[in-house]
């Protein structure tokens, strides 16, 4: 259990470093070299459009990443202590389930110490648990990270291809980078710098995949009207319309919420929450 909170502390730590370090190297580095004659560039010339492009991916994946933290389940365990309040819950002994975890659809979190509705998972990254409140943005931030990582990558793969003078034309020549420029950085002939982005190339490419894979899987249980916690018990779900469990999630307004970091506007907890 100690693992598991120090993880918690550590992960959104180690992503946000990550973070900052991409952005650094695009705006500092990589969109820079893109130019050839800064004074001649046209209005819409590759390296703007670039730039524009990681800017709004960027903006997308770290707005929802903010909203996944401050949208984050309620604790339903509060509402079910008669005349207690929140004092009864403080009180619990630690890692004891409240009354309310035995209700369909919620899951009593031993690293949050509350209850959620529809709880899917805990998500280390965020240091949050993942439920009917914040698991839209869950998707669009796993969906724009991967979309940055990969932008990330090419251009990573440009600039060192221009610096290096190698063709990646060759699929092999990506898998035999590394270790060809390991050898190349303890003999000198490899700059320090040279070498901590193509580190952080593979570093982009596990993440990009990591986190489409996590959106490829979640659409799916959304489609389906589960969560991962109900897979993982073996809970039967009511089958519904597909079309319905996509906007009980993302809500009538999805388009809006696909370009720009929003709430959970027009969907169904929100709706039932006003009432």
């Amino acid at each position: 259990m100690l693992v598991l909170r120090v993880l918690n502390v550590v992960a959104p730590a180690y992503f946000l470093c990550i973070s900052l370090v991409t952005f650094v190297l695009q705006l500092f580095l990589f969109i820079p070299s893109m130019f050839k004659d800064p004074s001649t560039t046209p209005l819409f010339s590759p390296a703007l459009l670039h730039g524009a492009l990681f800017l709004f991916l960027s903006a997308n994946a770290l707005g929802n990443y903010i909203l996944v933290i401050q949208n984050s389940p309620e604790d339903l365990g509060k509402c079910l202590n008669s005349g207690g309040g929140a004092e009864v819950v403080a009180d619990r002994p630690a890692g004891s389930r409240p009354p309310c975890s035995a209700l369909p659809s919620t899951h009593f979190c031993r690293l949050c110490a509350r209850v959620t509705q529809r709880h899917d998972h805990h998500c280390f990254f965020t240091g949050n648990c993942i439920g009917s409140r914040n698991m839209r943005n869950f998707v669009m931030f796993c969906l724009y990270t991967s979309l940055a990582c990969l932008d990330s990558l090419v251009a990573g793969v440009a600039y060192i291809s221009a610096v290096l003078s190698m063709s990646f034309a060759n699929p092999l020549a990506f898998l035999t980078l590394l270790p060809h420029s390991i050898s190349q950085f303890f003999s000198g002939a490899l700059l320090s710098s040279e070498m901590f982005v193509i580190l952080m190339l593979y570093l982009w490419l596990g993440i990009g995949l990591a986190c489409a894979g996590f959106c490829s899987h979640q659409i799916l249980l959304i489609l389906r009207g589960q969560t991962r916690y109900q897979v993982r018990k073996g809970m039967v779900v009511r089958a519904r319309p597909w079309r319905k469990n996509l906007q009980e999630v993302f809500g009538k307004r999805w388009l809006i919420g696909l370009l720009i970091p929003m709430l959970n506007v027009g969907s169904d907890y929100h709706r039932h929450k006003d009432k």
